[in-house]
């Protein structure tokens, strides 16, 4: 029997589901046509269940089917994010429509929240739509809630990742089928991935058992049966998806929780109702989402009837978390919140006993000294819990709410000296204090954070003591003893040494050096960590010597009157964001690197720093706060890297009160990577130990391929050197490397010529990083090989009078399979070619056809790429054309507010397209008739007397069409 991907993952995933509760239905059993998103059958006869006006009324049902079309309809036009958002809204019952007596409004239900039993579930596989074709839909009451696609467990080179981007592209492709969707999901045998729209890649989380194993087909059965259990996906609708901007675009995004949230807020719901321990310990590391477990804790505990309208309290420790969670909550338009901004503004929202969600910060509660509301449905989420408790303000918190429950929340371990965050938020009944964990190596296993990797790059300083002492000496010849004590320890001071000018100076160049050549190309951006306020100046002053002055800048408390030199940094938050935002956070920014000492080592979020420079000697939970800066997911991050001037890695294990050999697995040193290098770099060596590498040209590389015969041994190739080529983007520049660099630089070239011509495998075949191809471009000539498939093509009618050798085929599959994966972003059409060459390959490969009917395929496919580049070319060209006039009309748009770009560039592209022929521009009635058409254009926007406009539009045309 052949396994694959149907018989095995998905089949298994079938059964789970139908002992879940769903209903499985053949598609061949489905009444709907292929341009239809829901099943109309199911969808009435639960719309008249659930709601008993349109039980009385068929024409209701009518009405509501039109409304949900509209959303369907319009999304092309809407935008899919902002089409499902509306669509929750009626999901979750927000929506009303006049069935009610005398016209009256009543709220429209689709789903039954109360009783799930009320509502039908039911799943499908292989359903045709208009474009594509699932592996498994789920409909909650006939609409699709949910895509899956299942990937072979049995070719490593497939994985989840194929999955994931499959999804993306139905997306583009059909996107009123996701109108409705809450999640999709892929699995492929041992991972189970699951996101919401428009998700990219590094936002595909796991949904597992924190206290199971995490391989396997276990992994998939516990996802199923959590993640897809009918009430958890009812819960999730209701309680566990928020809209919301991103910063730094400000698109509309969709957020659903993690497997982590989920669990911590129905134990704090869970705990409030019942009322018997109101209080619990929370420690989710650094970076895995402990604003948006406030976010959806607050909410859930709001929307909750039982607990009649609570009044939520978010406190925090200080004013950059404040902006943090306020941000948060903010940009997900959170109903029903108030600031307590001020000791008398929180005092008056309690006393008022206003049922919202409080934001506020601990201090506020320093001159509270009586009890503000005895009410036991007040909830407190407590954030940082491990710094909340300083004097007393944890205490006349509890004071002034005697009767509230308290939930602590912290991104780092509570050390056993702390035992009053202990006693005051955990409970008895918690394992080790905790009423939820999710440690820093469950956040990396999960795909939550990225790993922390420690550089250590300590400046030796040489302190000259006969000499320096010879000029104190001479120095203070005329104090006396005691004030040359004062005059000693003043000097003597830590801030001296590390003020160094000659070090700073070191320092800075290196810093320059290290981020031009390491982390710029990548894309991403850094971190200096100093001293104090005066090493920051000092800092700033040096890089400028090596950095353009606008890609740095200091941002630190500034003192009323202070010196020109601090003020010239003096900014209000509002301007101080803005430069964040703006400056820093988006990759096009100018801003580089940004020099602190304080400030914004806790609470400031930006994904796109990838990188600190720590030159200040911090501690314990500081410390962690600090690195754990880089840990945030971005496109093509692989890791935080920590730079480490000062010596604080074995500070790092001490604050996460873990032992440090267990440290090291999650925080890992440079050197480490280093000493992998040669013992990776010679298991993928083995596989070609046969090859006589000095060979160029096909001949080395079809010898190399040889050696990698099927699909398992080339997939167990590109598994290694994927990991050996991540351990050299990490160590690289380094003069450590050099020794390796030729036998890496081949590996390189075999890895590219072999890699799935369909783009297939994104995590075994993955891109090659920018310092390998930075290699490979160094070094070009070492490989020459004249591409000429235009030939080999024209020579294919006399292929029966030529007898081929093995290696002129393996010669010709090379270069059909390198054109396609040179062209694969360019069109959907390299793809399907590309399955095409992966399906003659295997067919060949297991001896299905012979090498003649091979080379025929193989040179057909060849006349398909050429014919498929010419149209992509001629496609490009008008890209071209469409770019230029647009970037033309864009100039003159503040002359005239109310032009379109966009149609006016559409509508000038159609008409020429209509009227121009190939060289048009050489005749009389070519010229006459594209002027026409672009004059006729131009009058429909009344641009058409501004002929300076015309000239420039028409040369434009000339040149592109």
């Amino acid at each position: 029997m052949i396994f694959n991907e149907a018989n095995s993952v998905q089949n298994y995933i079938k059964v789970l589901l139908e002992l879940q509760g769903w209903t499985f239905i053949s598609p061949s059993e489905i009444t709907r046509t292929n341009k239809d998103v829901f099943i109309e059958e199911v969808l009435i006869n639960s719309l008249k269940k659930l709601n008993p006006e349109i039980q009385k009324n068929d024409d209701y049902a009518e009405q509501v089917l039109h409304k949900l079309r509209a959303l369907y309809i319009d999304v092309k036009n809407t935008g899919l994010v902002k089409s499902n958002e509306r669509f929750i809204s009626w999901l979750r019952g927000e929506l009303t429509m006049p069935f009610g007596e005398n016209n009256q409004h009543v709220t429209i239900r689709l789903i039954d929240f109360e009783k799930p039993n009320n509502n039908f579930f039911m799943f499908t596989t292989e359903l045709k739509n208009s474009n594509t074709r699932e592996d498994l839909i789920l409909f909650v009451n006939g609409f699709p809630v949910s895509i899956g696609e299942c990937k072979t467990p049995f070719r490593p080179a497939i994985t989840w990742v194929d999955g994931a981007l499959q999804v993306l592209n139905y997306e583009k492709k059909t996107p009123e089928l996701f109108v409705s969707n809450i999640f999709n999901f892929v699995a492929d045998g041992k991972e189970f991935k699951y996101a919401t729209i428009n998700s990219p890649l590094e936002h595909w989380a796991s949904w597992r058992d924190f206290e199971g194993e995490f391989i396997n087909l276990n992994n998939i059965e516990f996802a199923v049966n959590e993640l897809l259990n009918p009430e958890t996906l009812l819960d999730i609708i209701q309680n566990f998806i928020i809209f919301s901007t991103n910063s730094t675009n400000q698109k509309r995004i969709k957020i659903i929780c993690r497997a982590q949230q989920y669990e911590a807020v129905n134990k704090i719901v869970k705990r409030v109702r019942e009322g018997v321990i109101k209080q619990g310990l929370i420690w989710h590391f650094q970076g895995s989402g402990k604003s948006l477990l406030m976010l959806f804790a607050a909410l859930k505990l709001r929307n909750d009837k039982v607990l009649k309208s609570p009044t939520v309290l978010v406190i925090v420790d200080r004013k950059d978390l404040d902006n943090q969670i306020i941000g948060t909550f903010s940009a997900a338009d959170v109903p029903n919140m108030a600031k307590g901004s001020t000791i008398k503004e929180l005092k008056k929202l309690l006393l008022q006993d206003t049922r919202k969600i409080i934001v506020t910060t601990i201090f506020r509660f320093k001159e509270i000294k009586t009890v503000l509301n005895e009410r036991e449905n007040i909830i407190a989420l407590v954030d940082e819990a491990h710094r909340t408790q300083e004097g007393d303000l944890g205490l006349r918190m509890r004071n002034a709410l005697p009767n509230a429950s308290f939930f602590g929340l912290t991104g780092t371990p509570i050390n056993k000296r702390d035992r009053n965050t202990f006693a005051t938020f955990g409970a008895a009944e918690d394992a080790e204090g905790y009423m939820s964990k999710y440690s820093f190596e469950d956040s990396i296993l999960d795909g939550a954070t990225k790993s922390l990797k420690f550089e250590s790059r300590l400046v030796h300083l040489h302190i000259d003591k006969e000499a320096m002492k010879l000029e104190f000496d001479a120095l203070t010849d005329r104090l006396g003893d005691l004030e040359k004590k004062e005059l000693i320890k003043r000097s003597g001071k830590f801030s001296t040494l590390v003020q160094s000018p000659e070090r700073i100076e070191a320092i800075c160049k290196d810093i320059a050096e290290h981020y031009k050549n390491l982390i710029e190309p990548q894309g991403f951006k850094a971190m200096v960590i100093c001293n104090d306020r005066e090493s920051c100046l000092k800092y700033k002053e040096q890089l400028d010597k090596y950095m353009d002055q606008s890609q740095t800048t200091i941002v630190m408390t500034i003192k009323p009157g202070e010196s020109d030199d601090y003020m010239k940094y003096n900014r209000t938050s509002d301007e101080e964001k803005q430069l964040l935002e703006d400056q820093f956070k988006k990759p096009l920014g100018p801003l580089k690197i940004l020099i602190v000492t304080a400030k914004l080592l806790t609470g400031f979020d930006a994904p796109i720093l990838q990188t600190i420079y720590l030159d200040k000697p911090l501690k314990e939970h500081t410390l962690l706060q600090a690195i754990c800066r880089t840990n945030r997911l971005y496109p093509n991050k692989e890791f935080g890297l920590i730079v480490d001037y000062i010596g604080v890695f074995d500070e790092v294990g001490k604050a996460l009160s873990f032992d440090l050999t267990t440290m090291r697995k999650v925080v890992t040193d440079i050197e480490k990577y280093k000493s992998e290098i040669p013992v990776v770099l010679l298991k993928c060596l083995a596989y070609f130990e046969k090859v006589d590498r000095s060979k160029e040209g096909f001949e080395g590389i079809i010898e190399a391929q040889e050696c990698l015969p099927d699909n398992e041994v080339r997939d167990k190739f590109g598994t290694d050197f994927s990991y050996l080529s991540k351990l050299w983007e990490a160590v690289s520049p380094n003069d450590y490397l050099n020794n390796f660099v030729d036998d890496f630089r081949w590996l390189s070239y075999i890895y590219e010529s072999i890699r799935p011509s369909n783009g297939q495998g994104e995590l075994v075949w993955h891109t090659l990083g920018p310092k390998t191809i930075e290699i490979i471009n160094r070094n070009i000539h070492v490989l020459n090989i004249t591409d000429d498939l235009e030939k080999l093509v024209l020579d294919a009618e006399i292929l029966d009078k030529v007898q081929k050798t093995k290696k002129e085929i393996k010669e010709i599959e090379y270069k059909v399979a390198k054109r396609i994966r040179d062209n694969l972003n360019k069109s959907r059409k390299f793809k399907e070619l590309g399955d095409k060459l992966e399906e003659v390959r295997l067919r060949y490969e297991a001896r299905i056809t012979d090498s003649i009917m091979f080379l025929k395929e193989l040179l057909e496919l060849a006349k398909q790429v050429l014919e498929a580049e010419k149209k992509v070319d001629s496609s490009k060209k008008v890209q071209n054309a469409k770019s230029a006039l647009t970037e033309l009309f864009q100039d003159i748009k503040s002359k005239n507010t109310q032009i379109i770009v966009e149609r006016i560039v559409e509508d000038i592209d159609k008409v020429v397209m209509l009227v121009r022929f190939d060289d048009w521009q050489a005749t009389n009635a070519g010229e006459f008739a594209v002027k026409k058409a672009l004059r006729k254009t131009l009058s429909k926007y009344q641009l058409h007397k501004d002929m300076d406009l015309y000239s420039r539009a028409y040369e434009y045309i000339k040149q592109y069409y």
